[in-house]
């Protein structure tokens, strides 16, 4: 019973990758991409409330020959397995 267990926890780490927003841990679909918007969310969860909040959005780590670069609002970049996000707020509005 504990092999059928091992294996379900397997296949659920199989189908996530693990980003990092600001040194905090976070599961993200494997495969998939991630906006702009939604990494500021990870890292301010009020930022639907203010949209009119500016950060600047970089990251490390990334997948295919981009391997770091600026996410700007309205962009999106594929995930990869321990890439790093950073998310600083730049004071405008």
């Amino acid at each position: 019973m504990a092999a059928l267990d091992d294996d379900d926890d397997k296949k659920g780490t199989d189908k996530t990758v693990t980003i990092i927003v600001e040194a905090t841990p976070h599961e993200w679909p494997k495969g998939s991409e991630i906006s702009y918007s939604q990494v500021v969310t990870l890292e301010f969860p009020d930022f639907p409330q203010h949209p009119e909040r500016t950060y600047s959005v970089t990251y490390r780590k990334g997948e295919g020959k981009k391997h770091e670069g600026i996410l700007v609002p309205g962009a999106s970049v594929k995930v990869k397995d321990g890439m790093e996000f950073n998310v600083t707020d730049t004071g405008q509005s």
